[in-house]
């Protein structure tokens, strides 16, 4: 696999909104991609194989949340992770961000240990379960975060109890599920946000009303 060069990750990120990144940054990411693809050849992780499209898709359209939903710091649930996404590329834009990756899958959960402790990622841990079953009692979240999850109203409903006072739920959407949630009851939306590159693709912000 070619390495992806600097400017090359800069240019793809761009339409995003991610300023340029530094050269940290564009290493780290190339570790990452270089991890997700061997790892990929063992276990289903991920449909996109080029190494560019990776950028744009994948951290790119993860890291697009960022501008939109302000975050900076706070701690932040990824739902049904996956192979990382969206969390993972918004801890790297936002280091101070508390992360904690759910993900159900054991051989999943088994990538994201090696992605945090290859890339050193500090404040950042993994519950390997479901979301109806991650403990109570635990600090609320600052955001809610899921990506091509689906079961939609299982995270809104889990997402009410376990935000902040202030706490935002970020979902990654497809056209007829962004429209269908904008009209969901009990929440308030901004947006949808078009994703970049994107024709029917949204990414929707909102808030839970009090009851």
């Amino acid at each position: 696999m070619k390495s992806l060069s600097d400017v090359q990750i800069a240019d793809a990120l761009a339409p995003y909104g991610v300023s340029p990144p530094d050269l940290q940054l564009c290493e780290t990411i190339r570790s990452y991609i270089s991890l997700l693809l061997r790892w990929n050849s063992k276990i289903s992780l991920t449909t996109v194989t080029d190494p560019l499209e990776i950028v744009r898709f994948h951290f790119g359209e993860s890291m697009f949340a960022a501008s939109c939903a302000s975050i900076r710091e706070g701690r932040l649930a990824d739902v049904g992770t996956g192979a990382g996404f969206p969390g993972v590329p918004l801890k790297l834009l936002a280091p101070e961000l508390r992360l904690c990756l759910i993900e159900s899958n054991k051989k999943k959960a088994a990538f994201l240990s090696e992605i945090v402790r290859d890339l050193g990622l500090e404040r950042t841990e993994i519950y390997r379960g479901r979301m109806e079953d991650y403990p109570g009692g635990e600090p609320a979240f600052d955001f809610v975060a899921a990506r091509a999850l689906g079961m939609h109203a299982e995270v809104l409903e889990w997402s009410r109890t376990h935000l902040s006072v202030d706490g935002r739920v970020l979902l990654w959407l497809g056209q007829a599920d962004t429209f269908a949630i904008c009209r969901a009851p009990n929440w308030n939306w901004s947006g949808p946000s078009l994703i970049p590159r994107s024709e029917r693709r949204y990414l929707l912000v909102g808030r839970p009303t009090p009851f």
